[in-house]
């Protein structure tokens, strides 16, 4: 059976879209504020990469979570991928946020195209905010906006996740994630966590 996932009108879409991330130049952006680098940055798409999209994929339609939340959807592209496999599971629902206005209104746009909007919130805002009053358990959590923003995100999330609940970060060779790998690496704060080596690498950290 061939998923939403390699169908069209998502797989065509994310052609496209991958497609427009390639031509992404780096944008110094400074000691700017968050809202201040997500103006500045709101052509730039800084997607998940496509073996690390198929890994979303894979993950949510294993462990069949029915709330998914996402901190920093950008263009849709990591979206597209969570969206799909919950329209695949048959239950559940996306919830992601994005501080970009210009962002929010195109992530809309690319989930209505992909027929997938009626399985996705995309919250616009600060995402310690916007993320506050998203109801638990949650089972899959994906993190992949400000970097400095991820350990206060999940510690933001932490009394609501499912036990079991994946929590996946993003670009983890970066520096300024450091701190994040210092929490979920402790057993002491009840993760279980790997390094998987997609592109910037991917942290898989288990709610045990």
């Amino acid at each position: 059976m061939t998923s939403t996932l390699h169908r069209p009108p998502v797989r065509d879409l994310l052609d496209r879209l991958f497609a427009a991330a390639d031509r992404d130049r780096p944008v110094d952006v400074g000691a700017a504020t968050a809202l201040e680098r997500a103006d500045a940055l709101a052509d730039v798409y800084m997607p998940v990469s496509r073996s690390g999209g198929e890994l979303l994929y894979a993950l949510v339609r294993a462990t069949r979570p029915a709330t998914v939340v996402e901190f920093g959807t950008s263009f849709g592209i990591s979206t597209l991928h969570l969206a799909a496999a919950v329209r695949d599971n048959g239950s559940g629902h996306v919830h992601g946020s994005e501080l970009s206005a210009a962002k929010v209104r195109a992530a809309r746009e690319n989930l209505a195209a992909a027929d997938l909007a009626d399985v996705v919130t995309v919250h616009e805002g600060d995402a310690l905010e916007t993320l506050a009053g998203i109801g638990g358990p949650i089972g899959l959590v994906l993190l992949d906006g400000w970097k400095e923003l991820c350990l206060p995100v999940l510690r933001l999330l932490e009394p609501r996740l499912a036990p079991g609940a994946l929590v996946v970060a993003d670009d983890v060779s970066f520096p300024t994630m450091a701190d994040y790998l210092a929490h979920v690496r402790d057993p002491a704060n009840g993760y279980v966590s790997v390094e998987f080596p997609v592109e910037d690498g991917m942290e898989i950290s288990c709610r045990a």
